[in-house]
């Protein structure tokens, strides 16, 4: 999928750009994200996810407030922190980085790149951005889907195994099967489950 591998390059270029780990939202809609990806540390990661951190991050608070590219210490100067958590990722390796924030807020998407050893440059800032707005450009959800698309996505959601799915559409299920390909290929999803996930959030199901 050319959409795929070219989501996977633009990770690899920011992957090079953040030593210590990234985070990226892509899309976040009804407080959820349609794609996320991260290479933070797993401990990190695991702390952050059981303390629910996002609802309190001052990082994620900017990137719902503001679009454009930061420094987290330029960040920490104007937003408070009350709970500790950048002093605590910096205790995970996590010292320096930046913020990007990027398109509407009903779609938007926030990413973070961590460093261990100094600040980000403003050359390595501005490349990271432009990553990150390419990303949310490639991964914008379809406005709808086909409705041969959206039935085959439908039963296959209800439990319904592909032959039983193409029995009720009364059509092979070789043809249920492109169904389900070409709505995976739409939605930029690696298996139908994640379609159907990705469909559903973007309530085009």
């Amino acid at each position: 999928m050319a959409e795929r591998a070219s989501i996977d390059r633009e990770l690899r270029l920011l992957g090079k750009l953040a030593p210590a780990g990234y985070f990226v939202g892509l899309h976040i809609r009804f407080a959820s994200p349609l794609m996320t990806f991260q290479t933070y540390d797993p401990a990190w990661i695991e702390r952050y996810t059981a303390q629910a951190y996002a609802m309190r991050d001052p990082m994620t608070a900017w990137g719902f407030s503001t679009e454009g590219a930061a420094r987290w210490s330029e960040i920490q100067s104007r937003i408070p922190d009350p709970f500790g958590i950048m002093q605590e990722a910096a205790d995970f390796g996590l010292r320096f980085g930046v913020q990007i924030a990027h398109g509407p807020i009903s779609s938007r998407s926030i990413a973070g790149l961590a460093r261990t050893d100094r600040e980000f440059t403003d050359t390595e800032r501005d490349r990271a951005a432009q990553i990150v707005v390419r990303m949310h450009e490639l991964t914008e959800p379809p406005e709808s889907l086909t409705q041969a698309q959206v039935e085959a996505l439908r039963l296959v959601a209800a439990g319904d195994r592909h032959a039983a799915a193409a029995g009720k559409l009364g059509i092979s299920e070789s043809a249920l099967k492109a169904r389900l390909t070409s709505a995976r290929q739409r939605l930029m999803a690696r298996t139908t489950a994640e379609a159907i996930q990705r469909a559903k959030d973007a309530r085009l199901l």
